[in-house]
Formats: C-alpha cells, structure tokens, sequence
C-alpha cells in the first residue's frame, strides 16, 4: 500500500506513475484519495477536540449540584451523539480511502524504463551463442511426445485443457533442476523452505497480486478464504506478517518450492502451445527481504543469481528492463530473463525479478528496528529461480538432435541417475 504522506507530497508523480504505468486516471484518482484524506484529517481533529471537551465536562459534573449539574449533564450527552455520528462517518471515510490507497500500484524507480506495452521493454544483455541447427528443429511439445516426457491428452481428460502429466525422463529432469538449484543457492546463504500451495486472500491482496489484463488469475477455493497460490512469493511474503525483524538479522534470503496455480484465462496463440502457459507447473522462487537502502543492490544480485543458473545449464538468453506500461502494480522496477527456444526461433520468458520496495511491506505490515531504535517497513524482493514448465521447453528445444533424441545438460547430469541422453520411444 501507497505511504499516504508519500501520496501528499507527491500527488503529481503518482499521477505520472498510474499514467506511466498505462492505467486509468479515473481509476485510481489521486486528487479524490487526497479529499478523502483531507475530509478524515478534518474530521478526527473535530473528534479529539469534542473527547477532550467531553473529558474536561465529565470532570465538572462531580463538582456541580442542581441545574448547573444537569445543564453539563446534557451538554455532555449531546457531545457524545455528536461523537458517534462524527465516529460513524470518519469509519466510512476512512475505509474507503484505505480501500482507495490499497489499490493504487507502487512508486516506478527512476532507473524503470518509460514505455506503454512489452514492446517498449529494453534489452540490456545476451549471454551464449545460438545454436544453429543443420535441420529444421522441432519445439518441445514433439519432442515431448515424441520422447513420451509429456502427455496433455490424458492431462485434459482427468483435470481440463492445459493440464498435463511430466513422465519418465522429464520428472527426473524436474527433481535435477530444483537439486541444481539448492546446490546454487543455499551456499549463498539461501534458508531453504517448502511452502503451502493455498494461502488466504488476505495474504495473496497483500502480496498484490493484482496481475494485468485476463491472465494469470487466481483459482479461489470455494466455501473458503483461500486461494492457490500463483507462485511461492505470496507464500513467503506472508511468512512474516504482521512481524518486526532485527536490523542485524537482514536481509532474509530465502529460497521457496511450491506448485503455482494459474487459471491463464484468455492465454492462447501459438506461442502459448504446450508447457508455455500452464495452470499448474513447479517453481523455485527466490525471495529476499532486506533494508530500504540496500534493495537495488539485492535486485541486482538476484538477476546474478538467475543468470548464473541458465549459465550454467548453457542455454542462451537475454535479460529484459521491463518498462512502466508492463510492469504489474507492486514491483518498482523488474528484469525479465528470456532464454533462447529454437522451436519458435524467438526468446521467451524463463525468470522475472522486481524490487517492489516498501510496496508488500506495507500492505502486510512488515517493519524492522534499526539499531538505532527506529521502526521502518522493509523492502521486498522476488525472484525466479526455476520454473520447471518452461526450463524444460528451453532445455528440449536447445538440446535436441536431428533423430529427436534430447542431451541432458552437463551441469545436471549428477542428479539425473547416469542418464545422459533421452532417446525416442516407440
């Protein structure tokens, strides 16, 4: 949530920043928020001022008899009506302009790229050489089936469209690239963790997850305030809710497995064929909670970190700036790494990571103390470390041979029981 004194002093730059961001001013009116504010400041300056008088009367009444007694008496109960219908109508006005700030996005870092769509979003880096193959290459959902790693039909038949069953060498592929990952990470210093696939509304409004357009919505749980998870950032954002960390003990690095759900409704193109848009995939996510004044440097840290995991696995790819049009309401500023996939002969998504500040602190109320003595929200930083669904389209497509065959990556072959090639089936 917006630090309402930050939205006083700087009314203009939200409005540039909801522009920036391509919403709708009316939408997310800044001039109506600070009315809204105005009216609640007005008003409990007006409260404070009738409870003090009421106070100061409650103490007369004792020393008064007859009329004069009854005359405060009356007073006093006139003052108390006048409170609660002040009372009533400070409630009102204040849920709405919480509910009004809770919905506005985050300030844009001055380093975020201005831009309206992913069009604008600027490429600062490729790593690795493109493979060029002397065949026509195949894209992973042939290769899949072709290899019997993946089966969609039957994934739709017992759940629905665009859920899928990983078989044979692909779910050992899965267990060694989440082994990869902890063997990257926790000597990093990363604390490791499992976390609930469904978490509380609450929690997941928190996190603010509010994602752009139709896609990426949340599966609610009927009958319940719970939802599944779309990624174990909104688990491990509400780890510490409602909590004041010690200044000593940050930054918090954590390193979180789950399964992510996403509905993905209005998701479709050829780009979106197979493991690409999935509602259910396996996901490691980094996840790092630090002070203020250190949360560039730990977003550039966790862009090292993602880059030094595709490194590894050799697969070519370019890191993304993502501009403020393409940018979802809590992160201030994101890097997207795209690797390269063969079966589309484009780059697609494969990591993001943002610094969303104070942003999700605030909404969950997440402080620390400095040791100084002084209480302030943390910054919040995610990112990828593994998403198993689209690792796999970049490792099939990249490592594929002219018979269908697939190599398995060198720095995945320890975890992988000796196999080294996964070859055609019949």
């Amino acid at each position: 949530m917006i630090d309402i004194k930050a939205l006083r002093e700087n009314p203009d730059v939200m409005k540039e920043n909801i522009i920036l961001r391509n919403l709708d001013p009316e939408k997310y009116n800044v001039d109506y928020i600070l009315e809204l504010d105005s009216k609640r400041r007005e008003l409990q300056k007006e409260l404070d001022n009738l409870r003090s008088l009421r106070n100061k009367i409650s103490q007369e009444i004792g020393k008064k008899v007859g009329q004069e007694k009854e005359n405060l008496i009356k007073e006093a109960k006139e003052i108390k009506e006048k409170i609660e219908k002040i009372e009533e109508e400070f409630k009102n006005i204040e849920k709405e302009l919480y509910q009004r700030l809770w919905q506005l996005p985050n300030f844009l870092s001055p380093k975020a790229p201005r831009g309206k769509d992913e069009n604008d979003n600027i490429e600062i880096k490729r790593w690795g050489e493109i493979k060029k193959f002397n065949f026509t290459p195949k894209d992973h959902l042939d290769l899949g089936i072709m290899n019997d790693l993946l089966d969609f039909e039957r994934g739709s038949k017992v759940t629905g469209s665009n859920f899928y069953y990983l078989k044979n060498e692909a779910v050992i592929l899965e267990f060694a690239l989440m082994q990869m990952v902890i063997d990257t990470l926790v000597p990093e210093g990363f604390k490791i963790f499992i976390t609930p696939d469904l978490a509380k509304m609450e929690i997941i409004d928190g996190i603010g997850f509010q994602p752009r357009g139709p896609e990426a919505q949340i599966y609610r749980i009927e009958n319940f305030d719970l939802g599944l998870i779309a990624t174990a950032e909104i688990t491990l954002g509400g780890y510490h809710k409602d909590e004041i960390l010690d200044e000593l003990d940050l930054p918090l690095k954590y390193l979180g497995f789950s399964h992510c759900f996403r509905t993905e409704a209005g998701a479709y193109g050829r780009y979106n064929r197979g493991l690409y848009r999935v509602h259910q995939f396996s996901k490691a996510e980094i996840f790092i909670i630090c002070r203020p004044e250190d949360s560039e440097d730990m977003h550039e840290y966790i862009l090292g970190l993602e880059e030094k995991i595709f490194q590894k696995l050799e697969i070519p790819y370019r890191v993304l700036d993502i501009c403020s049009g393409d940018l979802g309401a809590p992160a201030a500023r994101k890097f997207d790494i795209e690797a390269w996939m063969p079966g589309r002969g484009d780059f697609g998504e494969v990591t993001s990571c943002s610094n969303c500040t104070d942003y999700q602190a605030r909404r969950l109320n997440i402080r620390f103390r400095r040791v100084t003595g002084e209480v302030e929200y943390v910054h919040m930083l995610n990112g990828t470390a593994i998403a198993i669904s689209r690792a796999l389209i970049a490792i099939f497509e990249n490592y594929q041979q002219e018979d269908g065959s697939i190599l398995i990556p060198k720095a995945l072959q320890p975890y992988t029981l000796g196999i080294k090639e996964i070859k055609p089936k019949a």
